[in-house]
């Protein structure tokens, strides 16, 4: 398993080891001892799988309290998936990173705790599934807006997004809760 660090270090893009042949394949996509060596060290608590049909956008989420931490994947479709750091006191407060996630590539990505998260699906449908290491708390959950100016997120959006009420409703950065 390789781990880079992508360009916000505490966020980790994850390529599993993948084995396969005429049958099929294999791959580890969570090992707590592998992961502690890179720099994860993560108790999850609470698995998730979505589906959604392309061009819906996801995001941008988090929990003020109870903040989540996630590991991400694809395991139909594509999707490009972002993360925004909201931690005051980090260096790269304000910023984000994103990465393309497919079935094919098998990548994952380490969003850790004080992170906005989300996705936009680029294939007809994906199946995007995460591991938190916090339960889900709706009374904490808040959206800071995809389109935000002030983060200038390159989403790589090809026809008007498909957007939630809730999310469409979201947050501007600058007014944002964030952490410390």
């Amino acid at each position: 398993m390789d781990v880079i660090e992508t360009p916000i270090p505490d966020v980790k893009l994850i390529k599993p080891k993948v084995f396969g042949d005429e049958r099929g394949f294999f791959m580890e996509t969570w090992n707590a001892q592998v992961f502690a060596e890179a720099g994860i060290d993560a108790t999850f608590v609470q698995d998730n799988h979505s589906r959604s049909v392309q061009h819906t956008l996801r995001g941008l989420h988090y929990q003020i309290r109870q903040p989540q931490g996630k590991l991400v994947r694809v395991t139909r479709g594509e999707v490009f998936d972002v993360a925004v750091d909201l931690r005051k006191s980090s260096p790269t407060f304000g910023q984000w990173v994103g990465e393309v996630l497919t079935e094919k590539n098998q990548h994952q990505l380490w969003v850790p705790p004080g992170f906005a998260h989300g996705f936009y699906v680029m294939s007809d449908t994906a199946d995007f599934q995460y591991k938190c290491t916090d339960f889900y708390a709706p009374k904490h959950e808040r959206s800071i807006r995809w389109d935000d100016s002030t983060l200038a997120i390159d989403w790589p959006i090809t026809a008007d997004p498909l957007v939630s009420d809730k999310d469409r409703q979201g947050t501007w950065f600058k007014q944002a809760e964030c952490f410390e």
